[in-house]
Parts: structure tokens; sequence; C-alpha cells
């Protein structure tokens, strides 16, 4: 499986602030047998945000895009929205077994807006901008993620198991 990691974060795009979520699910994804072949922190902004999912989705490259950052409630916060105006097909189970999983550690889980969904033939999801709740977030859906892009990619295989 190939990912790409976008990471949102005004003052990380201004050189203010190191990313350190992107590098630790790039960490993560390895030894899953996910190769990250993209990574990239842009400001949050939610045309430029929909403007990379666009390209990274359509080139064919990534089966799997992971983004990080801007999935709260400050004003600042438009991941979802950016995500929501360029997918096809979305999957709340995913959002809300993130949620789910994450309110067992923190109240504040509940003020996520993240979602997860598909473009063409890649999933995209939304994670939370620290790197321990991203990595803690990926990790409540991992079971789920590889036999939805093979789904997703037309595996014609039945489900049950």
């Amino acid at each position: 499986m190939r990912a790409g990691i976008l990471t949102l974060s005004d003052k990380g795009a201004r050189g203010e602030r190191k990313d350190l979520s992107g590098p630790a699910l790039t960490d993560w994804l390895r030894p899953h047998g996910v190769e990250t072949v993209a990574y990239e922190m842009i400001p949050d902004e939610a045309g430029l945000i929909s403007a990379k999912l666009v390209e990274w989705a359509d080139s064919g490259e990534m089966d799997l895009i992971l983004t990080t950052g801007g999935t709260g409630v400050s004003p600042r916060d438009v991941t979802p929205e950016a995500t929501m105006q360029v997918l096809d097909r979305v999957i709340p189970g995913l959002a809300e077994l993130m949620r789910f999983r994450s309110l067992a550690k923190t109240p504040s889980a509940a003020i996520s807006r993240a979602v997860a969904g598909i473009r063409g033939r890649t999933l995209i999801i939304n994670l939370p901008g620290s790197p321990r709740g991203a990595v803690e977030n990926l990790e409540a859906v991992w079971e789920a993620v590889p036999h939805a892009v093979a789904k997703i990619q037309g595996d014609p295989s039945e489900c049950a198991r």
C-alpha cells in the first residue's frame, strides 16, 4: 500500500513549528507494510487542502491519504470541510470509530470533526494534529483500512471472513 501524508498547520507551513505528526505516522505505517510516497505541510486553508487532496488522489499514486491537523473546532480548523468538498463517498463508520476509541482517553475527542471517505480509488482519513492523537486514531481504524482499500480498488472477493 502507498500513502500520502498531508499535515495542516499555519505555523508549520511558515516554518515556526516542526511537524511531529507526519513523521510519527510514517514511522507507524512502515512496519504495517505501507510506503509513504508523498508528504507535505500546508497552511489551514480550505482551498489549498482540497486542491492537494484532489491532486494526490487523482494521481493514482496513493491508495491512502492521511491528513493530520485541522479537525477541531477553532476558526482555522477547516480540514473536514475541505475534505468533504472532494469526496465521492463518505465512510462515516471510520470517523465514528476514531471518536469512540478516543473518548476512552480524552473527553476532547467529542469535539473532533474528522471525516473519512473515498475519492476515486483512494481512501482519505482525517486525523488529529498531535502525534499521539494521529497515531492512536489511525490504530483505532487500522484493522478495517487494508480491506477498505482493497474494496475501493475493486477487489471482488467476499467480505465475510
